[in-house]
């Protein structure tokens, strides 16, 4: 069961609970699901019994109480748990990981992205300063993604550069008219970050926080550990050569469950939040963490993928290569909306 579904099935379980006059609400457009946070437990988690419960006029852990009955009734969950003042915390059975890797691997880069106009237009202007406009562009980027329609503006003429070697392009386009204007300011590059290319010049101004002073040069083009963006690229370039190698041993991916890879499942399943969230707030920054997040968390599976000496490839190979191809596929796509490469090869 994807992220998709579960806000679905939770949004069926309100439909019901209003539809039999348990609860008096209007159903909402969309629960959020997520990994459960501290004190939670299962694989995903919903606040959807809290953002009711005022509308409802009942406690958040009553209203939790009668979305978990119709819940227990679905066969894809082991168990519904209420937990803290009316969290649901949903457990999956075995096979959740395939739904997830079939759906991420049906929608390719754009997994997580909208499938349609938001109906929302957007106004984003910067001032003419090289990371602003890197950000303004990467902000303009997700909010496509997400399917608004967005126009940007920049304070000043930008130089030439940063668009011809760091590829941010705030050229004017989309509605005159907006729905929301939004103004990037970060706090500006302490050094010219053309010196090291479009994809360590945009990791540079991109994944530090706004708020926070970026570091030029800094390791940005050193290969090793140490460098966030060397391990993104680097997880990203071993999910292609295992798709390599299993093809020169004659299997493929088939999606099937991987039980020793829950935290890569869950950073896989929170891919579509974490887009939602850094267009929503602005902060390319907190996707350039989760795509740190998602490599650090695939790199230990990788080692298992391929089968060892005379060991026949099993259900289990083909599953653990669907479930590295995924993880590849979802760094591809978060490093192509910061606008950085990912290369095959590395």
């Amino acid at each position: 069961m994807t992220p998709a579904e579960l806000s679905r099935t939770v949004l069926h379980a309100v439909r019901r609970a209003v539809d039999e006059g348990e609860l008096s609400v209007t159903v909402p457009e969309r629960a959020v699901v997520a990994p459960p946070g501290a004190g939670g437990c299962g694989d995903y988690a919903t606040s959807i019994a809290l953002q009711l419960a005022r509308p409802a006029g009942r406690p958040p852990r009553d209203v939790a109480e009668i979305l978990r009955t119709r819940l227990l009734g679905e066969p894809r969950f082991t168990d519904v748990v209420v937990t803290g003042p009316g969290f649901l915390n949903l457990s999956l059975r075995g096979t959740a990981s395939a739904g997830l890797v079939e759906e991420i691997l049906r929608r390719g880069p754009r997994y997580g992205h909208a499938t349609g106009f938001s109906g929302t237009a957007v106004r984003l202007s910067c001032p003419a300063e090289v990371r602003a406009v890197v950000v303004a562009d990467t902000v303009a980027r997700v909010l496509r993604s997400q399917g608004d329609f967005v126009r940007v503006e920049c304070e000043g003429r930008p130089a030439p550069e940063w668009e011809s070697v760091l590829g941010a392009d705030v050229t004017t386009r989309g509605p005159s008219i907006a729905d929301r204007y939004v103004t990037v300011r970060p706090v500006p590059a302490p050094a010219d970050p053309l010196p090291l290319g479009r994809d360590a010049g945009r990791w540079a101004l991109l994944h530090p926080a706004a708020h926070d002073r970026p570091r030029i040069p800094g390791d940005h083009l050193v290969q090793r550990e140490s460098n966030p963006l060397f391990r993104v690229r680097y997880a990203h370039a071993r999910t292609r050569a295992l798709l390599r190698n299993a093809a020169d041993l004659g299997f493929h991916p088939e999606p099937g469950p991987v039980s020793e890879a829950e935290a890569l499942v869950a950073a896989l399943g929170d891919h579509p939040r974490v887009l939602a969230a850094t267009a929503t707030h602005h902060t390319p920054d907190r996707l350039a963490r989760h795509l740190l997040a998602v490599a650090d968390a695939a790199m230990p599976l990788l080692p298992a993928v391929l089968p060892l000496g005379e060991e026949k490839p099993s259900a289990a190979h083909r599953a653990r290569l669907a479930l590295a191809e995924a993880a590849g596929t979802v760094l591809a796509g978060g490093l192509s909306l910061l606008g950085i490469d990912a290369p095959d090869h590395l």
